[in-house]
């Protein structure tokens, strides 16, 4: 899957700050890039430097500061860039993409039913944009399915944005 050069970036970032295979408790932690910034030395920025050129990455973070994907700040005397929550909800989002999905050996699919309050509107979008990257399909409006073997996933972003409350999820063993 070819990714967006922004999101491509993030995903990089991310997994540059910690260790990516517990998601939730890298999250919960504040992210920073300590010298992180495009004038400083940095494998990750001179990789994109090379790849797209000293303008197109300039620009590049310009619009991931623009769009409130990253903040440049001082930390304890040294700049850093730090993920916003938006960031990492994009990260999150690319993360879902990335990963091939496997279906479920047993055959059952998995039921999610929600009904969230409108006041959580954005977490709602959020949610159903990532159940979609995740395999889920549209059964009925607030009910999706998937035949893939990812209740884990789906569990960790519920608990961590606190929806789990609004859901329902089932496994079905037959359609």
């Amino acid at each position: 899957m070819k990714l967006s050069i922004t999101d491509k970036f993030l995903w990089d970032t991310y997994n540059a700050l910690g260790n990516t295979k517990d998601i939730l408790s890298f999250m919960t932690k504040q992210p920073t890039m300590r010298n992180f910034l495009p004038g400083v030395k940095n494998p990750i920025f001179d990789q994109y430097r090379k790849e797209i050129g000293k303008a197109k990455f300039n620009k590049l973070i310009y619009y991931l500061k623009s769009n409130n994907y990253i903040t440049a700040e001082n930390l304890k005397g040294k700049r850093a860039i730090m993920l916003t929550k938006k960031g990492m909800n994009r990260v999150l989002k690319t993360s879902f993409k990335i990963e091939k999905n496997a279906r479920r050996k047993d055959g059952k699919w998995i039921m999610l039913i929600f009904d969230i309050p409108e006041k959580y509107k954005k977490s709602r979008n959020l949610l159903t944009s990532i159940l979609h990257n995740l395999g889920y399909k549209i059964f009925q409006q607030s009910v999706w399915v998937t035949p893939y073997d990812v209740s884990e996933k789906t569990e960790k972003l519920l608990q961590f944005y606190s929806l789990d409350r609004f859901i329902k999820t089932f496994l079905i063993e037959e359609f």
